[in-house]
């Protein structure tokens, strides 16, 4: 048997034959000129034509999509209207240049300017060759790359996957995903979550399998398995069984002695929020409000906003609402309020700063929010992404108060922020750990490389030690103010149990990881789950924590986990 071992992003054990990622377009060759006949203008109309197409198939798609996917598509179809990467192109095609090969090497000028910002602008380059490939293939009359067609399920293989080909799997033919690269953040490892699909990263090696190849997949050991013997069937047949045990939550997170740990769901709108409350959710931890308006060029009015606020608190009547505040900026620019030119916008004008540089569309945004939630039954929380201070804390408090918002709160994940977090809670109702982020900022490590995929991951010891600086700060003082996490180290259950034992109060995530982090809570009680946390807090490196607390969670591999 040969054996990959990657990154374990979502649980899950299965057996099925490798279907490969097609090969991508090709490039077109060097130099390639205009056609005889055809003027620049017509070469370049014809550009802008197909990458309108191009936008407008991504946008339907879309539509077709949902929760992380839904947003991961609109994002990358802004890319096919960038005006850097058109104008670019239009450049080249004025000197002679093919529109083929000027769509191609200005989306590569694009792309490696992205890479040289790192961090969240990284991301980004790999949407701009994936719309590389979906104009060109256009302007050659060829279908556009994406998953492979089959009538039997498999396990799909690549080296990594465009934003727009695994924001609309099909979780009825793709029982996996594992690829080459990637992190454990990555795009694909956050709809694998999302989709319920077993899914490996960062496994080197595996790009070179031949299609119909059988595998063995573990989802959360990282573990591929080609030709799998009795023992990988019998692993494979178990979590079918025990995968139903996990498809129901009861709707109430608690430890085996009764503390109570509520579960709450992340969501980008209103469509999201209704299958998280068909899932049991107890609310919503984290509304991404800006995932409403990123095809806009315009800021939304305030009755819009309120509109589209109003759909997610109708699905929770009475219960808790955290909305984030538009986390414009970086890997999700919006043209009414973010610089595409800034040197390194990761850590740039995002988030809260925005109001810097834009001032007023924030205080609208927060009117917006107090209008939906006076024409609503829901607890509505604000929170502003991005702080750093507690004058940035008082701040915003008092931004929310002037708007008539009862419960103000922050995103815990600038270091700073954990670091203070005694003075920032002492100015607002609430904190939540935004956990890829502040894993991303205290390791130094883009969280979308396969190399950096040991350095980023919410296990580190230093990250670990960043929450327990955090919940600290909040009870520092009498302050006693809650802090829950909303980054997807809540989806992980060994994780979890540790954050409960850290003294995280709430824990969000992508709706189909309740039922899971349900079951594994039940089976510890709070001092448990606090020994736990300490044996992970004073372990040396990330794998020895995780390890750890595996080790005493025997629970995790009778179910899978």
């Amino acid at each position: 048997m040969q054996n990959f071992q990657g990154v374990g992003v979502s649980p899950g054990r299965v057996i099925g034959p490798v279907r490969q990622m097609p090969k991508p377009v090709s490039e077109p060759p060097s130099g390639e000129q205009l056609s005889s006949g055809t003027t620049a203008e017509e070469a370049t109309a014809e550009l802008k034509q197909a990458a309108s197409a191009v936008h407008d198939e991504l946008k339907a798609r879309a539509e077709r999509a949902s929760g992380d996917g839904k947003a991961v598509l609109e994002a990358t179809a802004l890319m096919a209207k960038d005006t850097m990467l058109l104008k670019g192109a239009a450049k080249l095609i004025a000197k002679g240049t093919s529109n083929q090969r000027a769509v191609w090497e200005s989306a590569a000028s694009v792309a490696e300017m992205l890479h040289n910002l790192g961090g969240y602008m990284a991301e980004r380059a790999t949407d701009v060759l994936d719309v590389r490939s979906r104009i060109v293939a256009q302007l050659r009359g060829q279908a556009a790359p994406g998953i492979p067609a089959s009538s039997t399920p498999f396990v799909l293989v690549a080296e990594d996957l465009a934003p727009a080909d695994t924001a609309t799997l099909d979780p009825g033919l793709v029982l996996a995903l594992v690829t080459s690269g990637g992190g454990p953040q990555s795009h694909t490892a956050i709809i694998a979550r999302s989709l319920g699909l077993p899914a490996v990263v960062a496994a080197r090696g595996v790009d070179d399998l031949p299609d119909g190849a059988e595998v063995y997949v573990d989802g959360a050991a990282g573990a591929v398995v080609v030709e799998p013997g009795e023992t990988e069937r019998a692993a494979a047949v178990a979590w079918t069984e025990t995968a139903s045990l996990l498809a129901d939550f009861d709707g109430q997170g608690t430890t085996a002695d009764g503390h109570l740990v509520p579960l709450l769901a992340n969501v980008g709108g209103a469509k999201d929020a209704v299958a998280a409350a068909g899932l049991g959710a107890e609310g919503i931890g984290l509304f991404r409000t800006e995932f409403c308006f990123l095809e806009r060029d315009s800021e939304p009015s305030v009755d819009e906003q309120a509109d589209a606020y109003l759909g997610v608190f109708a699905a929770f009547p009475g219960k808790k609402v955290v909305l984030r505040t538009l986390d414009a900026g970086a890997d999700k620019p919006l043209p009414f309020l973010t610089d595409a030119t800034e040197p390194n916008p990761a850590l740039g004008v995002r988030g809260y700063r925005t109001d810097l540089t834009s001032p007023g569309v924030l205080k609208r945004q927060l009117e917006a929010i107090a209008l939906a939630e006076q024409q609503s039954e829901a607890d509505v929380w604000v929170m502003a992404p991005m702080i750093s201070t507690a004058d940035e804390a008082a701040d915003f408090s008092s931004m929310c108060a002037e708007a008539g918002l009862k419960t103000p709160g922050v995103m815990v994940e600038v270091p700073s922020a954990a670091l203070t977090a005694d003075t920032i809670l002492s100015e607002v109702s609430f904190a939540s750990l935004g956990t890829n982020d502040l894993t991303q900022y205290a390791m130094a490590a883009d969280r979308q490389l396969g190399p950096l995929a040991a350095l980023n991951t919410p296990w580190q010891p230093a990250v670990l030690r960043l929450v327990r600086l955090s919940v600290e700060g909040a009870a520092a003082e009498g302050n006693s103010k809650p802090v829950g996490v909303c980054g997807e180290a809540a989806a992980d259950p060994a994780l979890a149990v540790v954050l409960v034992g850290l003294g995280v109060s709430t824990l969000s995530m992508t709706a189909r990881s309740l039922a899971a982090v349900a079951a594994v809570l039940k089976t510890v009680t709070l001092d448990q789950a606090q020994e736990l946390a300490q044996l992970a807090l004073a372990a040396r490196t990330a794998d020895e924590a995780r390890s750890r607390v595996r080790e005493k969670l025997p629970v995790l591999e009778e179910l899978g986990l």
